[in-house]
């Protein structure tokens, strides 16, 4: 089996659901024909996530083209060090670049702010804190674009979409010393079962994605077992974080049933319950 190849389609849903975080900029398959795989196995709705300033004016656009899909615009925590430190080895989409100092990191967040304007976008994101490909040199940035991203979030009344790479400390710790938005959702939940309490007090939504069935991801669905229902997403993250037993071939939103499976098994509820509760959340989570 090549690992280049697409996973079959699952088993469909009886429940419809949305995949509250996906990336079809990045998928192999066009929008239409990534969102009809995933309508085929009852997964209804997406939430296309930007990046960069150029991958979330796609998702706003993308999201005005099609019903059954929002937008969440961007700039990821290490696109914003890039921004102003510049990339010299390119690793981002955009290549090489020359750092453009604080007033190009401004400049980024004010298209941000403007895209956060329109109806179809339903969220901010994805903001927050990697540690994991930012060295300390970058932190000053991140934390900058981050907070940037909560006021944004806030002043247009959209849902704050959080990722958090071994960052778990300063995320909570920024999000309570700015304030978080209404709604934020931490995309890719990555946390332990104490840290999951911490958000189900702060009302905070926690989205699991396909490395929740990881043989060596115990403290994820340890996190999910004291998750509350009324709190819980889940996300593809395609092309990335396939779930099991596909992992490491191409992701993409109509694998929603394999993660969504797992996590019923991992709660103890039915496959329905957990599938009708998660259409509940995201639909609150992003207010469409």
């Amino acid at each position: 089996m090549s690992r280049s190849e697409a996973p079959p389609l699952p088993e469909p849903l009886r429940v419809p659901v949305a995949d509250s975080h996906t990336h079809l900029d990045m998928q192999d398959a066009t929008v239409e024909e990534g969102l009809a795989r995933a309508a085929a196995v009852n997964v209804t709705t997406v939430i296309q996530v930007g990046c960069d300033v150029a991958g979330s004016r796609w998702a706003a656009e993308t999201a005005a083209a099609h019903a059954n899909v929002h937008a969440a615009v961007a700039l990821h925590p290490n696109e914003a060090p890039r921004i102003v430190h510049g990339d010299p080895d390119g690793r981002s989409r955009q290549g090489v670049r020359e750092g453009g100092g604080r007033a190009a990191l401004h400049e980024a967040l004010a298209e941000i702010d403007a895209l956060a304007a329109l109806d179809h976008v339903r969220g901010v994101g994805e903001t927050g804190l990697d540690c994991f490909r930012t060295g300390p040199e970058g932190m000053a940035a991140q934390e900058e674009s981050f907070r940037a991203h909560i006021e944004i979030a806030k002043r247009h009344g959209k849902a704050l979409v959080i990722h958090d790479r071994e960052a778990h400390a300063d995320v909570l710790r920024i999000l309570a010393d700015a304030g978080a938005p209404e709604r934020t959702v931490f995309h890719c939940y990555s946390g332990d079962a104490d840290m999951a309490r911490i958000c189900a007090d702060a009302g905070y939504f926690m989205s699991f994605a396909g490395n929740v069935t990881f043989k060596n991801a115990q403290p994820l669905r340890d996190a999910l077992a004291v998750a509350p229902m009324e709190l819980v997403l889940v996300e593809t993250d395609a092309p990335f974080l396939t779930p099991a037993p596909y992992r490491g071939r191409p992701n993409a939103p109509y694998l929603i049933p394999v993660t969504l499976r797992a996590m019923a098994e991992v709660k103890g509820v039915d496959e329905d319950a957990l599938a009708s509760a998660i259409s509940d959340n995201t639909a609150r989570a992003f207010d469409y």
